[in-house]
């Protein structure tokens, strides 16, 4: 059989997993998610967080978090970047944060979003974003820790005007901008 043929077949085996995962039956999106595991590519990440957010049981979400979290091709950080940056999918920002800090992909390149998602959600997601940033190894680009340093500079001039912010989650930017600033003394 020549490769193309075989490339075929895989492209239309990984089209009808999808089309169960897409179901909504958690059974068949569960079933799914072991075929992918195989089958599976980095182009199958969105179809599957899209089911994700659609809703599904705790127990599908466990498989999809897990699933998600065991993805090891360094090109799937852009994809799940797109999903965390989009706000169609602001329900599960948490989980999908903890499949990135339980990951084996560096998103190191990634700070200044982290930085960036940390000053605009709650405390849930900055303490999230921080393990994600305390978890980082680098190498970073001088740019990347300027912008997040900007970031981090504009939420503290707004915290001081708007004092009702949570004050747990200005205890979490003050980690992040920690982190940074020994990121930037690494960097000089």
């Amino acid at each position: 059989m020549a490769s193309a043929e075989r490339a075929a077949e895989k492209r239309e085996k990984i089209k009808l997993i999808l089309k169960d995962i897409n179901s909504g039956e958690d059974t068949k999106i569960i079933e799914g998610l072991k075929a992918l595991k195989v089958n599976g590519d980095d182009n199958v990440i969105l179809p599957i967080v899209d089911a994700w957010n659609k809703g599904v049981s705790p127990e599908t979400e466990e498989e999809i978090i897990t699933f998600i979290g065991d993805i090891k091709s360094t090109s799937s950080a852009q994809t799940i970047m797109d999903i965390l940056l989009n706000d169609e999918y602001n329900d599960i920002h948490l989980p999908l944060l903890s499949t990135i800090w339980n990951s084996k992909v560096d998103y190191s390149e990634y700070i200044v979003d982290f930085v960036s998602l940390a000053v605009q959600y709650d405390f849930l997601v900055a303490l999230e974003c921080l393990t994600i940033i305390e978890n980082m190894e680098g190498p970073f680009e001088e740019h990347h820790i300027l912008d997040s340093e900007i970031i981090l500079r504009e939420f503290a001039e707004n915290h001081q005007e708007n004092e009702t912010q949570e004050e747990k989650k200005v205890q979490m930017i003050l980690e992040i901008s920690k982190l940074v600033k020994e990121f930037d003394d690494k960097i000089m």
